[in-house]
């Protein structure tokens, strides 16, 4: 005689059956589900160096692409290398994300080791080399008697000294010939300096002489063309003579600050023709 299963018995059977498939779909079984999900670090794309590779300037890490479970850390180690980026040794003490370039690293490359960290394990990724570390500029170059030693163009008043003197090179008068009739003139003067260059600032005074026959203008000081631009008015005394055919006049050029009768300063007499 067969037995035969209760019906309620069997259902209920079946019911607990499948709401543990359920509960596994969701969970996971022991040893695959809960496991598998979790993953250690696998770098995707490597560090990388930020800044100027130039003795005492700072140098800053990336820490690249990373997947893996998180939370993740990551720790650092500067590397120093030849110029190449190759043969690189570890630099005791140098695990910050920046590091300061030192006067050792000159003339190497620097290299970056990432290390990225998780419940679940650790990886490292290096940086690709940075460039050749550079010097630090020293000080602008001395001076060589008494002018400086860079640029070839116009020069400031100021950095220039003895035994250097400055030189009165060009001279112009508007209107010219000068005539009984002239009450305004304006004349012009080139100052130089260190093998003919242009200087700025000089302070040029100018006087006719004899003196009182145009007045004696403040000083005036030199462009960036060298030029120093002084206006004189006709006085009293002019012309000097009947006979009169030249205008002397008499020109300074100075350093401000100095003695008018020392330093650098220099002087010129020329002269103008004159047609009465």
């Amino acid at each position: 005689m067969h037995r035969i299963e209760h019906p309620r018995r069997w259902f209920s059977a079946g019911l607990m059956a499948a709401v543990a498939l359920a509960i596994g779909a969701v969970f996971g079984g022991a040893g695959n589900g809960v496991a598998a999900s979790r993953t250690a670090p696998t770098n995707q794309s490597p560090p990388a160096i930020s800044g100027t590779t130039e003795d005492g300037s700072t140098l800053t890490a990336s820490n690249g692409n990373w997947n893996g479970t998180t939370p993740m850390t990551f720790a650092y180690q500067w590397r120093r290398c030849d110029s190449n980026g190759g043969s690189c040794s570890s630099i005791s003490g140098a695990t910050d994300k920046t590091y300061v370039l030192k006067t050792v690293d000159v003339g190497n490359t620097m290299r970056v080791r990432v290390t990225a960290k998780n419940a679940d394990g650790s990886a490292s990724s290096t940086s690709v080399p940075s460039s050749v570390v550079k010097a630090k500029p020293g000080p602008p170059p001395p001076s060589t008697n008494g002018c400086p030693t860079s640029g070839t163009g116009t020069v400031d008043v100021k950095d220039v000294s003895l035994p250097a003197l400055l030189l009165i090179d060009g001279q112009r008068i508007s209107p010219t010939p000068i005539t009984r009739s002239t009450t305004d003139l304006t004349v012009k003067f080139h100052v130089s300096a260190c093998s003919g260059r242009p200087v700025q600032g000089a302070l040029v005074y100018v006087t006719a002489v004899p003196y009182s026959q145009f007045s004696i203008p403040p000083e005036a000081a030199t462009g960036s063309d060298g030029w120093a631009t002084l206006t004189m008015h006709q006085d009293r005394f002019f012309p000097a003579s009947s006979r009169q055919q030249l205008l002397a006049v008499f020109a300074r050029a100075r350093k401000p600050g100095e003695n008018v009768l020392s330093g650098i300063s220099t002087r010129r007499l020329v002269s103008f023709p004159v047609h009465l």
